[in-house]
């Protein structure tokens, strides 16, 4: 069957936008891909969020020569979850990445130099300002539905308090209202690993031929331990080694897990910015509308969107205990909001492989609002 190839754009913003810190930065460059076709009235609009390292390429294919599809392919697309016989689906890529819009290796025009770590700290408010910017560029008013996984669904969360009258219904996928302790502590030793690498230069290695890819090669590893599970680890790894039958006696690699761990760490730093994994997980870090508004409930009491939260039983970064939090704060204020507990194994990863029961709860979520909603496509 013949791919279906979707190009990547590029949106510039030719203003300086005004980040939660105070710290006016611009102009910005946001990368997007989109899905479908964006109705006359404009109100067929849906925007889904990638997590922490991902991309704008969220469907098909890029190119012939592609080997996979974008990220939640199996959800996007006719007649799927994400219908594109129904509606326009926008995804882009966050503010600080690396993948097309403006983030830390990008050229800071006023140097010609890359920004390095001049680029400003920035909070997933401010990463939804940057969207804001382009859905105002697209013409849209009134955004359908907002959706996203883990990071995405912070996202997806500060989109329906920054904009309560423009989003209609909100899916929010493995995701939190803040991170535990646990999870700021995964990050840190991330980042740390990053920095304490020699190549990291102070985030001045642009032009080095040596990159800090030992140290983000290490922050990955860490980061994709919390992504599994320990029945998702077993099932996969058990204690099988590699390519052997007996322990060697020194530290090369003895476990298939251990040999799992470096190849993710090896293929990602081929597709990711150090600098960027910096800033990112600490606007990840700081993500927390109760200490902002007072407390949860004061952050969603003006929302208006329906929300349908779905969590995973075994996701231990983003615990089930943690969006039930977000559904009973949203049943207290009287919201419209649906759960939805998945019994998975495969951990906090589950919200991009359970695509076929995502799917069902997605598409009828969907199409309930359909009927009360009923636009032209």
């Amino acid at each position: 069957m013949k791919k279906k190839i979707v190009e990547t754009k590029l949106y510039k913003i030719n203003k300086k936008v005004k980040f939660e810190s105070g710290v006016e930065f611009g102009p910005i460059t946001v990368a997007y891909e989109t899905y479908g076709t964006l109705n006359e009235n404009k109100d067929n609009a849906v925007l889904v969020i990638h997590a922490l390292t991902g991309t704008a390429h969220a469907a098909c294919y890029n190119s012939e020569e592609d080997k996979k599809p974008g990220w939640w392919d199996d959800l996007i697309g006719e007649g799927k979850a994400f219908d594109t016989n129904k509606y326009f689906i926008i995804s882009t890529n966050i503010l600080g990445g690396c993948s097309g819009t403006t983030g830390p290796s990008s050229i800071n025009p006023e140097t010609n130099k890359p920004y390095a770590l001049s680029f400003p700290v920035f909070t997933i408010e401010d990463t939804v300002k940057v969207q804001k910017e382009l859905l105002d560029y697209f013409g849209i008013k009134t955004l359908y539905a907002v959706a996203g996984g883990s990071m995405g669904g912070m996202e997806a969360i500060q989109f329906t308090i920054s904009y309560p009258d423009m989003v209609k219904s909100a899916i929010l996928i493995a995701t939190t209202s803040r991170l535990s302790p646990q999870a700021i502590a995964f990050n840190a030793v991330g980042r740390n690993s990053i920095i304490s690498d020699p190549n990291w230069n102070n985030g001045n290695y642009y032009e080095n031929t040596e990159k800090p890819d030992r140290g983000l090669s290490n922050a990955r590893m860490i980061g994709h331990i919390t992504y599994l599970c320990e029945e998702a680890m077993y099932n996969k790894f058990g204690r099988k080694l590699q390519n052997k039958n007996h322990y060697d006696f020194n530290f090369d690699i003895d476990f298939q897990v251990e040999s799992y761990l470096q190849h993710q760490g090896q293929i990602f730093v081929d597709r990711f910015d150090a600098n960027s994994y910096l800033y990112i997980t600490k606007a990840v870090d700081y993500f927390d509308p109760a200490k902002k508004y007072g407390s949860l409930q004061n952050a969603f009491k003006d929302t208006n969107a329906k929300f349908l939260v779905i969590s995973f039983d075994s996701d231990w970064l983003f615990p089930s205990s943690q969006s039930k939090e977000i559904v009973n704060t949203l049943m207290q204020l009287d919201k419209d909001v649906s759960y939805c507990e998945i019994k998975s194994s495969c951990g906090h990863d589950a919200f991009l492989l359970e695509y076929e029961v995502q799917s069902k709860i997605i598409k009828s979520f969907l199409n309930e609002h359909i009927k009360e909603k009923s636009f032209e496509i």
